[in-house]
């Protein structure tokens, strides 16, 4: 099995990107707005609609706010055909407010990690940029893709 591990230091508080990270139901709002378009939480289920209509589902396995961690498996619509997908991410406290977050993927078939791997990487580079204009501006990608203010509030998972 493939295990594929990205980290990025992100200009952020570990509280700001750890509220973006376990808003489980808002990744192309607060995380990827340029490569998800829409979410959606049914239950322990979030489903991904990507720009070209291709949709993925993915397991939410837990979200632990004592660690901030966040697991997560592919469990329907993977590119390429993947036969094992499971992700963490977390996020750490770095010097002078800073955050680490470390996004650890295990993908079967061994094949697929090239692949899997420039995607984990390019979605990190991604995910930093966005939360470090969250960072600075104060402000979050609203339902409709326009700016709205950051207000406290948990999407998707609870009492996990």
């Amino acid at each position: 099995m493939a295990s594929i591990r990205a980290e990025v230091v992100i200009n952020s508080s570990p509280e700001q990107v750890w509220a973006a990270i376990r808003d489980v139901g808002a990744v192309h709002r607060r995380l990827l707005p340029d490569r998800v378009a829409d979410t959606r939480v049914e239950g322990d289920i979030r489903i991904l609609v990507f720009p070209d209509g291709r949709v993925i589902r993915e397991l939410i396995v837990d979200v632990d706010d004592t660690t901030r961690r966040l697991a997560y498996a592919v469990i329907e619509g993977a590119q390429p055909a993947l036969t094992h997908h499971h992700a963490s991410f977390q996020v750490f406290p770095e010097e002078s407010g800073r955050s680490r977050l470390v996004w650890i993927t295990d993908v079967l078939p061994d094949a697929l990690a090239a692949e899997i791997r420039a995607r984990v990487e390019r979605g990190a580079a991604d995910m930093k940029r966005t939360l470090e204009e969250e960072a600075v501006t104060g402000r979050h990608l609203a339902p409709d893709g326009g700016r709205i203010g950051i207000t406290p509030r948990v999407t998707g998972i609870e009492g996990r």
